[in-house]
């Protein structure tokens, strides 16, 4: 597989993973499937996937990294992750026409959460769902602003974490390197839920990656869950360490390299080289028995 980025994003499907990546795939201009791997004896654990079946696909759009796992029917993708496609004249040629092309191809056997039109926030936008339940934000983009990277993870702070979009943005742009904050628009009144002074629309960059935060203004029956998460690839152990001690605040949600954070949203902490590692029945073996990952146990597994 071609080296991670630092961040990239796991969508976590009952058994659609190989469809849904291939179905990106086609959809997208500059995208493609990066690798592909299966459950064994030892990486079945609780997902109860047959043996030799596909477990995860990677794939790639305009750079930004996915992997697609078919982890079971215990959770499912819901919009308070979404992803936003920017769509900018000063980068992409007939932007308009790119952006309908796109938004026909997601909605298929999909559903229309808000409408395509003009808002006063864009000439062009509309929020979709698409077949496998992934959710999209298609935006024609003010090319007199700032780039942004074609795909924006969005983030949407819901119910108890109302209120919080700020307060998450600062905490992640605290520990992680190369971060900053970017736009902090804010509700100009009370609206539905969300209060005058919350975030309408905030975005923060983290290693070098893009991600939008906005505090909901309407209430929602849904919240964070692992059917989205955020993948850390990691350099080494002291990074591993420093990532999960500064994310992990619920010990429950703690397994092979995965945590929740006190928003509740999904991480993965991992090296960087983690299917080198895990070539083995004895690592993957090691593997599955961890909570946070530790490096050097790997090796010696794999070793053994």
């Amino acid at each position: 597989m071609k080296n991670r980025n630092k961040i990239s994003t796991c969508l976590w499907f009952e058994d659609q993973a190989e469809e849904a990546a291939n179905f990106y795939t086609s959809v997208f201009d500059h995208s493609q499937i990066t690798a592909t791997a299966h459950y064994t004896e030892e990486s079945v654990g609780p997902s109860g996937k047959p043996v030799h079946s596909v477990m995860t696909v990677g794939f790639e759009i305009e750079g930004f990294q996915f992997v697609a796992l078919n982890g079971g029917a215990q959770f499912k993708i819901n919009p308070s992750v979404s992803f936003i496609l920017n769509f900018d004249p000063s980068m992409i040629e007939n932007s308009r026409e790119k952006l309908e092309q796109t938004w026909n191809r997601l909605k298929e056997n999909g559903e229309v959460l808000m409408e395509l039109g003009e808002y006063p926030f864009s000439p062009q936008y509309g929020w979709v769902k698409d077949q496998f339940g992934a959710t999209w934000q298609l935006m024609l983009t003010n090319p007199e602003g700032e780039d942004r990277p074609f795909i924006t993870p969005s983030l949407m702070f819901i119910g108890d974490n109302n209120k919080k979009a700020e307060q998450a943005v600062r905490f992640y742009t605290d520990i992680f390197s190369n971060s900053k904050i970017g736009n902090l628009h804010r509700y100009p009144n009370d609206i539905g839920p969300a209060k005058k002074g919350s975030i309408m629309y905030g975005d923060f960059m983290i290693e070098n990656t893009w991600i939008a935060a906005m505090d909901s203004g309407v209430e929602h029956d849904f919240s964070f869950n692992e059917a989205i998460s955020i993948v850390v690839n990691c350099n080494d152990q002291e990074e591993i360490d420093h990532y999960w001690d500064k994310l992990s605040d619920v010990p429950e949600a703690e397994q092979c390299g995965w945590l929740k954070d006190k928003y509740g949203l999904s991480w993965q902490i991992v090296p960087y080289n983690i299917d080198e590692l895990t070539q083995s029945p004895e690592a993957t073996k090691a593997l599955m028995q961890m909570k946070k990952l530790d490096i050097e146990t790997l090796k010696q597994a794999a070793d053994s």
